[in-house]
């Protein structure tokens, strides 16, 4: 049931929104399951639904036929004209996509790079997709907004990437330049924070109150914690970075770099090495390493795994989630042998925390981070429809 608002408008407007993100979420709903989800009455789903559509934010479609018993009622489903761009810059490509409001990935694009990207490059790209895009296969769009998923640390309070070591960007403003570049409102945050909000909300963390989710890409490993049902974003929104831990190395002979941190030793530029590649997207690096029958990626696996089955130990006695999902090279790692993994884990943990805790894989896997970030790009518009639109 929604709680009172102090004025007629204010409650308008925060039924609007609850609306909306209900629709969202679900990407379509009843007005008979809307009813019953919001707990207003009939006409006002029917009045919301209606000033909706007038905004252009959802579309209302006849009855689902093969449900007959009792009064039909219209199904109110999110517009997947309403896009935003996401974008995951890493220190190998840049990974585009336009999202919808109804969750689809309606373009994506990888622009692979052999230099670091500058921030003024990146933005750069970021406004050409948007042109290219709006005048060709989406020319009938409405982009709100653009969301970016950084490999590093993200101040929440303005989107200034305070230091992302592996891209070599530090204090640079980059909701600010990409609000600049694209005209559009921007949204920046951490990437496997984002990650994390993603498969809680529509992947394998769905429904899960307590997760740990850890995210392996080429500039290293981040992480994100969600605790009943909300994220943990830290004083500043730096909380996450399991990477950066010092990691328990139980043999001399597995550590690979001295006084290393966490994404030194389990590394995905080291899982390349071993399988001759010298770039790959996720499902090229999974596929060959699967494949392959050589003994050095073989003893690589296992000892990323091991090392990896450490950190996961020592999260689990810290946070205690029911579960943890690995997401990009970490899920690789995981599916070669997914008992030998949560055995390693288990033997590192409180018998009491390991009883209950699962490890999952990624669900949206290479789409997490893109969907994270739309996400993030559309958070104004779910927190206030009408409000957000007149101001655009």
């Amino acid at each position: 049931m929604l709680s009172a608002m102090s004025t007629v408008e204010d409650m308008r407007r925060g039924n609007l929104a609850r609306f909306l993100e209900l629709v969202h979420r679900e990407r379509a709903l009843s007005r008979a399951q809307l009813t019953a989800a919001t707990g207003l009455n009939r006409s006002t789903v029917a009045a919301l639904a209606a000033e909706l559509v007038e905004l252009g934010l959802v579309i209302e479609r006849a009855p689902d036929p093969t449900k007959r018993v009792g009064r039909p009622s219209p199904v109110v489903a999110a517009n997947p004209d309403v896009v935003v761009l996401a974008a995951n810059p890493e220190v190998d490509a840049l990974t585009l996509a336009a999202v919808g409001l109804d969750g689809e990935i309606k373009v994506r694009e990888r622009l692979e790079t052999t230099d670091l990207p500058s921030p003024e490059t990146t933005v750069a790209q970021l406004a050409d997709a948007l042109d290219r895009w709006a005048r060709g296969e989406l020319a009938g769009a409405k982009f709100v907004g653009v969301g970016l998923a950084v490999p590093g640390l993200v101040r929440a309070a303005d989107g200034l990437v305070r230091h992302a070591p592996h891209l070599r960007w530090r204090d640079t403003p980059l909701r600010a330049m990409t609000e600049q570049a694209t005209g559009l409102p921007a949204a920046v945050d951490n990437d496997a924070t984002l990650g994390a909000i993603a498969e809680h909300r529509f992947g394998a963390g769905a429904g899960v109150d307590h997760l740990v989710y850890l995210n392996g890409g080429a500039s290293g490993i981040g992480g994100g914690v969600i605790v009943a049902g909300m994220p943990l974003a830290g004083a500043s929104g730096y909380a996450g970075e399991f990477g950066q831990n010092r990691p328990g190395i139980a043999s001399a002979t597995h550590r690979r770099a001295d006084d290393g941190v966490l994404e030194d030793e389990v590394s995905r530029a080291r899982l390349l090495a071993a399988a001759r590649l010298t770039s790959a997207d996720e499902p090229t690096l999974a596929a060959a390493l699967s494949g392959s029958t050589a003994v050095d990626v073989r003893d690589e696996i296992m000892r990323q795994r091991g090392i990896l089955a450490t950190a996961l130990g020592n999260a689990v006695n810290v946070l205690n989630p029911s579960v943890v999902i690995l997401g990009g090279f970490l899920a690789t790692l995981a599916e070669s042998d997914p008992a030998a993994l949560v055995e390693a884990m288990q033997a590192q943990c409180m018998p009491a925390a390991a009883e209950d805790v699962e490890i999952r894989t990624a669900a949206l896997a290479e789409d997490r981070l893109l969907i994270g970030a739309a996400e993030a790009a559309f958070a104004p518009l779910l927190a206030d429809p009408a409000g957000t639109l007149a101001s655009a």
